[in-house]
Parts: C-alpha cells; structure tokens; sequence
C-alpha cells in the first residue's frame, strides 16, 4: 500500500475539517473529500483513502458528546434497564444493515469507477433536486418530534427501520451522502424532519464506526509508519470540532429553514465542478 509520506500536517488538519464540517449535512463528505484532495494535488491512494475514513472518529465522537442522553438511553436499553432504549436500539442495527451487507458486495467496483469527479458532480445535482423537490412537498421547517409534520422517533416501525437502511445503500455512491439518504428515508418512512435528522445522527455512529474500525483494522500499522501519529490526530481532533459546529448548526437550521438550501448548494456546487472540468481546470479522474 502507497504511504503518505509527504501528508504534511495542515493539509491532515484540512482534510479533518473538511469530513467534519459535511460529514453530517445533506451534501456528501466524500465529494468534498475528494474535491479537496483534487484541489490540493494529493494523489488517490489506499493510505488516503483510509486516513479519511479512519478520521471519522472525530465525526463520531462529537455526536457522542452532543447526544450522550440518547446515547446513554441506548446503552440502557442494551444493558435490559430501558426498553425503549432497546427497541430504538434494534431500529438503528436494522437501518445499518442494508447499507453494511450491500457495501461489502460493491466497495471494490464502486471505489474502481464511480470515484472520479464527473459521477460525483452528477450525484451532487441529482441529490439537489431532490432535496428541492423534497422541501415543497415535504414537512414543515418548524415541526417537532411528534408533531404535525411527521412521527417522533418512538414511533418508528421495524418497516421504516428497514426502508432507511435501503436508501443508506444509495449512499455507497460517491456524492450521493449518508446523511442525506437517512433523512430522505426518515421522512419517507413518516418521521417528522428533526426526528429524521436525529436518528441520521445515531445512525451515522454505527456506520460510521464500522466503517473506521474496518479501516483502522486493515490499514492502520501502515497508516501510522507513514503518516505518524500526529497527522493522523490532527486529523481526528479538527473532524471532531468541525462535526461538533456542524452538527449544532444543522439542527438549529432546519427548524427554520429546512432542506431546501442544501438542495441550492449541492445544485450550484455540481454547476462549478462541472465548469471546472470542462475547461480543464479540474482533472475528472
């Protein structure tokens, strides 16, 4: 495996910035990533690619802080002292599944093609529009757990559980977004937007420490003599800063404003990358 030796560290504080800051907006961590390493001329490589998974700790660890009542709930749920906590518990592994069986058959294939800048572009306006057609038709910005404009998370069925886990397998495309496809698959399966946004969150502690710890497991010896320990946490702790400010941000965004925004931003990021590429300034592959 390719080391990255010349990784110098503001460019690992980068990077880490960058994965927090999206990782939990409708807007695809991975797209920017890879716009990111583009724009900073850092070649693709199996060492990369895994120092920005294995960053996502940081990600992990704010939503642990920001929701450790929720999290608690659901460590008592697991110890038998909190059966609600259990059974939002069992929602959560049923969501993961989908995506984690799917992920296992099309990693390869999906890394080998599907990772160049003109598929991402595609998927970042694709998702757009249907962000913009989700905010006309979907809940209100202000609704609440349980209110008018969906369910609240106890309400859950093991149906919906599932029916998010099917469209996390659409995340495993490059652009489309994990937490983009929980909230779409939230509000599909009747959750209210802040419930939906909620449980994306949760969600994305699995996913996202699956994906880490696989990761970490296979390539993180290497990870470390090429990297060093300091890259590699200047990386983790700036993705645990920006996820914490992005996470915050987005719950007090959508109470107000809802989705629609995100689905402008991803609609004009698509059109400058595209621009970009097509008069050569960018390079696709």
């Amino acid at each position: 495996m390719a080391l990255l030796a010349t990784l110098d560290l503001w460019e690992a504080l980068l990077l880490g910035l960058v994965e927090g800051l999206t990782e939990f907006l409708p807007v695809s961590s991975t797209g920017h990533l890879l716009l990111t390493q583009r724009l900073l001329g850092l070649p693709r490589t199996p060492a990369l690619d895994a120092f920005v998974v294995v960053i996502q700790l940081g990600a992990i660890l704010a939503v642990l802080g920001l929701y450790r009542t929720r999290v608690a709930q659901l460590g008592r749920g697991l110890a038998g002292r909190d059966p609600a906590g259990l059974r939002l518990l069992a929602r959560i592994v049923l969501a993961f599944l989908p995506a984690a069986l799917f992920g296992l058959l099309v990693e390869r294939p999906v890394e080998r093609h599907l990772y160049g800048l003109w598929p991402i572009t595609a998927a970042w306006a694709l998702g757009g529009l249907l962000l913009l057609a989700l905010a006309k038709r979907g809940p209100r910005p202000a609704d609440d757990e349980g209110g008018r404009g969906g369910q609240g998370l106890a309400a859950l069925s093991v149906r919906g559980a599932l029916l998010i886990g099917l469209f996390q397998c659409a995340a495993l495309l490059p652009g489309t977004s994990r937490s983009l496809a929980a909230l779409v698959g939230g509000l599909v399966a009747g959750l209210s937007l802040a419930a939906a946004v909620e449980f994306s969150f949760l969600l994305g502690l699995l996913t996202l420490g699956a994906a880490a710890l696989w990761k970490g497991l296979s390539h993180g010896p290497a990870l470390l003599e090429g990297l060093g320990a300091p890259a590699l946490l200047a990386g983790t702790l700036a993705a645990a800063v920006a996820a914490a400010l992005s996470v915050s941000f987005l719950v007090r965004w959508t109470r107000r404003h809802g989705l629609a925004p995100f689905g402008w931003y991803r609609l004009g990021l698509a059109a400058l990358v595209a621009s970009l590429l097509a008069l050569g300034v960018l390079e696709a592959a």
